[in-house]
């Protein structure tokens, strides 16, 4: 490349620049700016660097530095409560990205053949998605701006999240990505259009998996109402926000509802200590005629006697609590636990870290409704339901326990206060979509202050979402399904499919390098002898 941008890409630093912001840019994405199709070309201008660096070495740095830039970009409004730990969690999860740096120079470098182009096809996104799995470890952050969950509002991706999960969207977006980059970057291959031929096996996916996979059967319908007090703030704030609640609930009556579903720390006392809220909770659900599911954020015992903060999930009804509770078992880090405090417990000085770390559930609970009459479902003996907590909706396997356990719905309290005004609130609402179209189950999910929002098990959008403008109540009529869906059966064989073509490629690499026999050595070239000191009459010999 020459003129200016050929020079700027010449200096390490430019390019160091040039590979921040362009892994940056897939978070456009994501919402709020929803730029879903983006995804789809996002990747290619760092793919285009970073096959031109000079090494191998030069690769992978610049494929850390990309990692950096598109975490920071995805998580940018954690940096009020995170402030300096956002830039030193991005340069430890960034270094994810570095083999796969690497792995994009190994097979676009250079003048790839027809053959390692089209590999580059399947090998790059198996490399991407490797790092998204590695980095969706719960201690390292979790699974939050996974690329397939880009496609949440995409009827033909969401039906490819039901077969292989958003593991199976994610390797289809890089893969587009891929295949672009090769039209682009290498002009020799564009007769042959290899590029191209990728692009349609891509789409021919696609249409295969939209014309194959089974769609959900519909089996009835629940009433289910999202109560949402919105933003209280001042000293008081947890009583009032309950007696917002409260106020909310009952307009609920009459309304023939199903559930009522409270955000997440919506009650900030245990109920087994402050019986009076015990109590006003059993008159509302007397008043609406269904049961409500508050989450309990206070210090409380569990069933095996451990004292701590716990997130509780708890149903109550007429007669007060049920019984039924689920604690919360994925806890997000620094903000409910700090990882190795004794180490990093400073992080409480300089950001809005957890004073205390929260404890952790121990198992996964599916809730029963009474077996109420009004609602129209041929499976009767009550409506089960899956409850998680916030950050818990963003892993696919927690959702497809629930579902596999005789799940009928998934109910997921969130509270998403502190990041109100930022991007935070519609990333986490998008979420329960994927988990829909997965196990193929309608999801709730209700916040505090929004943005609350209801999925069919399709994955579509049911009614219209609360915003995070708005105090009410909504209520939605939800869509039941029975069946499974093939990811529901099978779980993250896209994820195994990926390692398989990964390890491919290893074992064909190896075999060729063991295959190709060394290069012959040079002979030495023949060398004079070195001439000595000869004596003359001049200089004689001594």
């Amino acid at each position: 490349m020459r003129g200016p941008v050929g020079r700027s890409l010449a200096s390490p630093w430019w390019r160091a620049a040039a590979a921040v912001v362009a892994g940056s840019l897939p978070a456009l994405a994501f919402p709020e700016p929803s730029l879903w199709w983006f995804a789809y070309a996002a990747l290619v201008p760092w793919m285009l660097l970073v096959r031109s660096a000079p090494t191998g070495r030069r690769a992978a740095l610049e494929g850390w530095l990309g990692g950096i830039g598109f975490m920071v970009a995805v998580h940018h409004w954690l940096a009020p409560s995170l402030h300096v730990f956002l830039v030193l969690l991005a340069a430890l999860l960034g270094l994810l990205w570095a083999p796969w740096g690497w792995l994009v120079r190994s097979m676009l470098g250079g003048s790839p053949s027809v053959g390692r182009a089209l590999a580059a096809v399947a090998v790059v996104p198996s490399g991407w998605l490797v790092a998204e799995l590695a980095r969706s470890w719960q201690g390292l952050g979790g699974p939050w701006g996974l690329l397939g969950a880009s496609q949440w509002e995409v009827s033909p991706a969401l039906r490819l999240a039901s077969v292989g999960g958003v593991w199976l969207v994610s390797l289809l977006v890089v893969a587009v990505n891929t295949a672009l980059t090769v039209l682009i970057a290498v002009p020799r291959l564009r007769p042959r259009l290899t590029g191209a031929v990728s692009l349609v096996l891509c789409a021919v996916t696609l249409v295969s998996v939209w014309a194959w996979a089974p769609e959900p059967e519909r089996s009835g319908t629940a009433r289910i109402a999202v109560v949402q007090p919105g933003v209280v703030d001042g000293a008081d704030a947890r009583e009032r926000r309950f007696a917002q609640g409260e106020t909310l609930t009952r307009t609920l009556a009459g309304r023939d509802v199903d559930l009522v579903v409270w955000g997440e720390s919506s009650v900030s006392a245990d109920l087994a200590t402050r019986p009076d809220l015990a109590a006003r909770l059993a008159v509302l659900s007397r008043a609406v005629g269904a049961e409500i599911l508050v989450n309990v954020d206070a210090r409380s015992t569990d069933a095996a006697g451990t004292d701590g903060i716990f997130k509780r999930a708890v149903l109550v009804g007429p007669d007060g609590p049920t019984g039924d509770t689920y604690d919360k078992m994925r806890l997000v880090p620094f903000g409910e636990y700090i990882p190795a405090r004794a180490a990093l417990g400073w992080a409480t000085s300089v950001g809005k870290a957890a004073g205390e770390d929260r404890e952790r559930g121990t198992r996964p609970v599916v809730m029963v409704l009474p077996d109420h009459e009004k609602v129209e479902s041929a499976d009767r003996g009550g409506l089960r339901f899956g409850p998680l907590v916030c950050f818990e909706s963003a892993f696919p396997d927690m959702s497809r326990r629930l579902v596999r356990d005789g799940a009928q719905m998934l109910v997921a309290q969130s509270s998403t206060s502190t990041f109100q005004g930022s991007w935070a609130p519609e990333q986490h609402a998008s979420l329960a979509a994927l988990r829909s179209a997965e196990t193929g189950r309608p999801m709730v999910h209700a916040t505090l202050t929004g943005a609350s929002a209801v999925f069919g098990p399709g994955g579509e959008q049911i009614g219209e979402g609360i915003g995070t403008d708005r105090s009410t109540a909504g209520v939605f009529d939800v869509p039941l399904a029975r069946g499974t869906t093939p990811y529901t059966e099978l779980g993250d064989w896209a994820v195994y499919a990926a390692l398989a073509v990964l390890a491919a490629l290893c074992a064909s690499d190896g075999a060729r390098s063991f295959r190709t026999p060394p290069a012959p050595t040079a002979p030495m070239p023949l060398v004079p002898p070195a001439r000595t000191a000869h004596g003359s009459a001049a200089h004689p010999v001594r």
